[in-house]
């Protein structure tokens, strides 16, 4: 019998695989790590924005850019959240059109997608076919990228009000110039007498309300987490690093579907948790100190953010149970608190007295501290120097109001903490909270809180 050489072998092999995994997509159409939405929920997100549009109105979005690192490498593309909501699509190079009054009804909605080839296949892998993007979308009219610009000058002809997109997060510190920025410049060039208007604002007050839809795939990356967070409770003790602990959480996020950590993991043993965003996570885990770990699953694009903070040698000290205690104390009374009408600036100040009456017990402040204190830095600021909750959703930090009552629908984080770091200590927890008409519900209720729970599951 007659064989290549291992060189020759090893080549027509690749060769057939790639053709395979062409059939294969052929076959079986587009591969999805998470399960989509059903095209309905986007088709009646773009409803609800076309409704909160001016008459002769034109809305465009567009995909995130592929980030450069270094040489020729990149960074994993992640969608713009804003077309995702309105599309599903999760691909770069997508723009999605609306024009609610134009007169021929298969234009008013038009979505922009790459068009794919056997080379890009063979080296990107499958990208949407038209087909799977309308069934992703329920979008009728989908075209390739290249048309876009005439079909924009076509729509620009008989629009008078443009609607283009901006990150207007709150916290956001742009400094790399955008395809939405870029986008802006050159419409603004082309067509100079629209009127052009802001569509942040409206995606924010959409954004803020999550549906039945949204909530289900938190719960699944809340779920996620909290298998992330039952494998550490078995795995830690003294003599291990913060980078292991983040590896075992990775490991478990990815088996389950996750594409990873929703943010940038803190695993913050000893003195490291007073530090508020530290994520170094290269500390060794020491006998008698606790470790604070802020972390979260992402699935489908939606996030979960969870903090807890346990003991290394699965024991709380005397100290560190008294502290533990207020801080869960605190976030249960935030919890109550966090109710449709009250807005986030009043419900921090009520949880600040609440954390007062905790640092005043733990002899952290004294009544003269008190007394003493700028109104604008209370004197328990020292101690616990951040706010309470804000939005969660397509994004970790999501949009939303920090000013408007708060609405049933919006998904919150509640994560109060005490830092002390004289005594190398620093506590907070965390939950995601959905707000009800009364009440919440909590999508973190299963993930073990409770200091005695902690202890038995490490134990």
């Amino acid at each position: 019998m007659f064989f290549y050489p291992i060189d020759k072998w090893y080549f027509w092999f690749n060769i057939y695989y790639a053709i395979f995994i062409l059939l294969k997509y052929q076959i079986s159409g587009l591969i999805m790590k998470y399960t989509p939405l059903s095209q309905n929920f986007y088709i009646k997100n773009r409803q609800k924005l076309k409704e909160r549009l001016l008459p002769k109105s034109l809305a465009v979005f567009h995909s995130n850019d592929i980030l450069p690192t270094n040489a020729d490498g990149t960074v994993r593309f992640r969608q713009n959240n804003d077309i995702f909501y309105l599309t599903g699509i999760d691909q770069e190079e997508s723009v999605l059109v609306l024009c609610p009054d134009f007169p021929d009804p298969n234009m008013r909605e038009v979505l922009f997608l790459r068009e794919t080839n056997e080379h890009i296949a063979i080296w990107e892998g499958h990208k949407y076919t038209k087909e799977e993007a309308l069934a992703t979308s329920g979008v009728q009219n989908i075209q390739w990228v290249s048309n876009f610009e005439s079909v924009l000058n076509t729509l620009m002809a008989l629009s008078e009000n443009v609607f283009l997109n901006t990150n207007e997060h709150l916290r956001a510190a742009v400094v790399v110039e955008t395809r939405d920025a870029r986008f802006i410049k050159s419409c603004k060039e082309r067509y100079p007498l629209h009127h052009y208007h802001r569509v942040a604002p409206i995606m924010h007050a959409l954004r803020a309300v999550k549906e039945k839809e949204e909530i289900d795939q938190m719960q699944i990356a809340c779920n996620i987490t909290e298998k992330g967070f039952r494998r550490i409770l078995s795995f830690v003790k003294p003599g291990v690093t913060e980078f292991e602990i983040e590896a075992e959480y990775i490991h478990e996020f990815i088996r389950n579907r996750s594409r990873g950590f929703a943010y940038e993991p803190i695993i913050a043993c000893g003195a490291n948790a007073c530090v508020l965003h530290y994520i170094e996570n290269k500390e060794l885990c020491k006998d008698g100190d606790l470790i604070l770990m802020d972390v979260g699953a992402e699935y489908g694009n939606y996030n979960a953010d969870m903090t807890r903070t346990i003991p290394v040698n699965g024991r709380f000290t005397k100290r560190q149970r008294e502290v533990y205690n207020a801080v869960l104390r605190v976030k249960r009374g935030a919890m109550n608190i966090l109710r449709p009408g009250i807005n986030i600036q009043d419900y921090h100040k009520e949880v600040g007295l609440m954390m007062q009456s905790e640092l005043l017990e733990l002899g952290l402040i004294d009544q003269t501290d008190i007394k003493n204190q700028d109104p604008k830095t209370p004197a328990y600021k020292k101690y616990f120097m951040h706010g309470t909750s804000h939005h969660l959703g397509l994004d970790v930090h999501d949009v939303g109001t920090m000013h408007e009552p708060i609405t049933p629908g919006m998904v919150f984080t509640v994560e109060p903490g005490i830092y002390i770091p004289k005594e190398n200590l620093g506590i907070r927890l965390e939950n995601n909270i959905v707000i009800l008409e009364e009440g919440y519900f909590d999508l973190m209720r299963n993930i073990p809180i409770v200091a005695e729970e902690i202890e038995d599951l490490m134990n």
